[in-house]
């Protein structure tokens, strides 16, 4: 039986860019906007964040949003005060150290750059994706994002967090990626695609990611149909990562998802 109670995407910044680098070799000057998501989910056993959005002090002060950003042709997310995961879980009547566990999907900057504000938490990660972050294998790995005395837990393959809650391996993005498994009290279980699958078009037709490890479209491409193969298995509804339409359909925050009068 899951050990699952409430799950809540939470918007953490948006970021506008062009299209291809969600769908490969797709969209050439179309701009779309992006949510960039962590998801809190409240266990029997604590509470674990998959992924913590971007180091909001690389877009806050200037000096640092051009060292970090300027190489970027879409430049920095934009993120508010009101969007820091700390403020985030303020609103719920919880603060950092009130998370458990830290699970990354990757390690790129938009979804391991808030790890500071986690430092008591374990921390989750593939031990292929540390391996490329610290490469780095593109340029969406900041080095300083995953720097410092976290207590890592490296990870291989598929594994339960909690019964429940279980990590799938879907390399390709990058060489590491994790999805998730959420099994809720009531109603469909949840699959958390991470990067695997920014939009649902990636999912309907199966397009690779734009940015891809050692361009291995053929990961990417496995590990899409390994999420909808999974989906058929169990029922769950697969959640994009980084599609707003998706995501405006799906926000309930301070609502959860779960049980009860809040679905």
């Amino acid at each position: 039986m899951t050990q699952v109670l409430k799950l809540w995407p939470i918007l953490t910044a948006t970021y506008h860019y062009e299209k291809t680098l969600s769908t490969r070799n797709r969209g050439h000057g179309v701009l779309i906007e992006a949510p960039i998501l962590a998801y809190l989910i409240e266990t029997k056993n604590g509470r674990v964040l998959y992924d913590v959005g971007c180091d909001y002090r690389k877009i806050a002060d200037p000096a640092l949003r051009a060292r970090y950003y300027d190489a970027f042709p879409f430049g920095a997310p934009a993120m508010t005060e009101g969007q820091r995961l700390p403020a985030r879980l303020a609103a719920l009547g919880l603060q950092p150290r009130d998370i458990d566990v830290v699970f990354l999907g990757h390690l790129h900057f938009d979804h391991a750059g808030g790890l500071h504000e986690f430092a008591e938490a374990e921390i989750h990660v593939h031990e292929r994706e540390f391996a490329a972050a610290r490469e780095p294998a593109d340029i969406g790995y900041f080095a300083d994002d995953f720097a410092g005395p976290y207590r890592w837990m490296e990870k291989t393959g598929a594994y339960d967090l909690v019964p429940g809650l279980s990590a799938v391996d879907t390399p390709g993005h990058t060489a590491g990626h994790m999805s998730m498994l959420i099994e809720l009290p009531e109603g469909a279980p949840v699959i958390l695609c991470g990067d695997a699958a920014d939009l649902a078009e990636n999912l309907d037709e199966e397009v690779a990611p734009g940015l891809l490890w050692r361009e291995r479209e053929d990961l990417a491409l496995e590990s899409i149909r390994t999420l909808k193969r999974l989906a058929r298995e169990t029922g769950a509804a697969l959640w994009p990562n980084h599609d707003m339409s998706f995501f405006r359909k799906h926000d309930r925050f301070p609502l959860w998802h779960g049980a009860g009068d809040q679905e």
